[in-house]
């Protein structure tokens, strides 16, 4: 039987760990690094077989992401990411799929989702232009998912504004070298894109909207569960599992440290009651962010395997349940980093590095607390939220 990804992760533990240090000195992931995470097939879970995908479940995925950021923050982040992508091109024009995997089952798309650019409707589909920040993994990409606003024939987005996410290969933009200059999570290498006039054909174009909803995923009708989850409950799922992960990472460090850790006082740290029940806490908070998450993406796709039809205020509750994950693990983690002491700072330390990549990884759009916290409690009351930034990612 073929090794499943979780062994293969486990088999190339130690060199992935080993290379943490190395991406973050590169700004981006290391060769060797993205090579493994081909040779793991990670990116490749949520991809469809029809091309070359293992097709696996949302909560496999999650996973393997929280293993590998448990590693590596940065490895962890990219695989979670990166690894989403093939879910959604997955429910786009069959077309744009050979285009991206037609020669090569293992080509990665970045992105960013965020509304940087703007599309003009020409013949045969749109021109397109922007500036994205955080397009995480890009070096080792070949094509992009970015978001763009509809424009009018000057190019200004139409009012009220739509969002698309927007499909296109690498000859069609630029990656700007050196714009990914951070305290946290630098080994991801989120670099600028950059777009100058690309045409773009209609079938390499969706609507935001259409993801978000699941409406997309139900007109491709496919066979495939994952597939009928709302993007909304997907994309931020590899993006909260890294950064659980890392909380993950930051315990098991602190762990092997602390076991022959004398502090000043001369006493051990296996007889001081305070530091031990501390740690004990932030572990099982860190254990509990990791449940919900989990358990939150297994009910989904229970429902999406039962041919539900997902409510704006499932939606809303699913992003809640992810959202407060996220800041549940850091918090915990913050606790382990503050009684590590100062050797617990020191750089070559990995517990430093997983709490600066955890801190950089819970400013993400997806973590915002409160526009998610007000929209699930609006819902949860029964109104119905505006159009608008309450919506953002639900």
């Amino acid at each position: 039987m073929a090794a499943t990804v979780m062994e293969l992760i486990e088999e190339r533990a130690e060199e992935i760990a080993r290379l943490g240090p190395v991406n973050e000195s590169l700004g981006r992931l290391d060769d060797r690094a993205a090579e493994l995470l081909r040779e793991i097939g990670v990116v490749r879970m949520l991809q469809p077989r029809a091309h070359g995908g293992l097709e696996t479940t949302l909560v496999e995925f999650a996973e393997a992401v929280m293993r590998l950021a448990s590693l590596d923050g940065s490895t962890g982040w990219v695989a979670g990411i990166v690894g989403v992508h093939p879910w959604e091109l997955g429910i786009c024009d069959p077309q744009a799929q050979k285009e991206v995997w037609g020669e090569d089952p293992d080509t990665w798309l970045a992105s960013p989702y965020a509304p940087m650019g703007v599309i003009t409707p020409v013949d045969g589909g749109y021109r397109f232009s922007g500036h994205w920040q955080f397009s995480s993994g890009t070096d080792h990409c070949q094509w992009l998912f970015l978001g763009a606003f509809l424009g009018d024939e000057n190019g200004a987005p139409v009012v009220p504004r739509e969002s698309y996410h927007v499909i296109i290969p690498r000859a069609d933009y630029e990656i700007v070298d050196d714009s990914w200059n951070v305290v946290g999570l630098s080994g991801t290498g989120s670099k600028d894109v950059i777009v100058k006039d690309a045409f773009v054909p209609a079938h390499r174009v969706v609507t935001a909207a259409s993801m978000m909803d699941g409406s997309a995923a139900k007109s491709a009708d496919l066979d495939y569960t994952v597939s009928r989850v709302p993007f909304s409950t997907a994309f931020p799922l590899g993006i909260t599992s890294a950064v659980v992960g890392m909380a993950e990472g930051a315990l098991a460090a602190s762990m092997d440290y602390q076991r022959s850790r004398v502090q000043i006082t001369g006493t051990q740290v296996r007889d001081d009651p305070y530091v031990l029940s501390t740690l004990g806490a932030a572990a099982e908070e860190i254990k509990a962010a990791r449940v919900s998450l989990l358990e939150n993406a297994r009910r989904f796709e229970e429902l999406a395997a039962a041919g539900h039809e997902f409510t704006l205020a499932e939606r809303a509750a699913s992003r809640r349940t992810q959202v407060a994950a996220a800041w549940r693990a850091v918090r915990a983690m913050n606790e382990i980093v503050v009684r590590s002491g100062g050797n617990g700072l020191r750089l070559d330390n990995p517990i430093q590095r997983f709490w600066r990549d955890a801190h950089m990884g819970l400013v993400h759009a997806v973590h915002v607390p409160g526009t998610v916290f007000h929209a699930a409690m609006l819902t949860d009351l029964g109104f119905t939220p505006e159009p608008g930034p309450l919506l953002t990612l639900i």
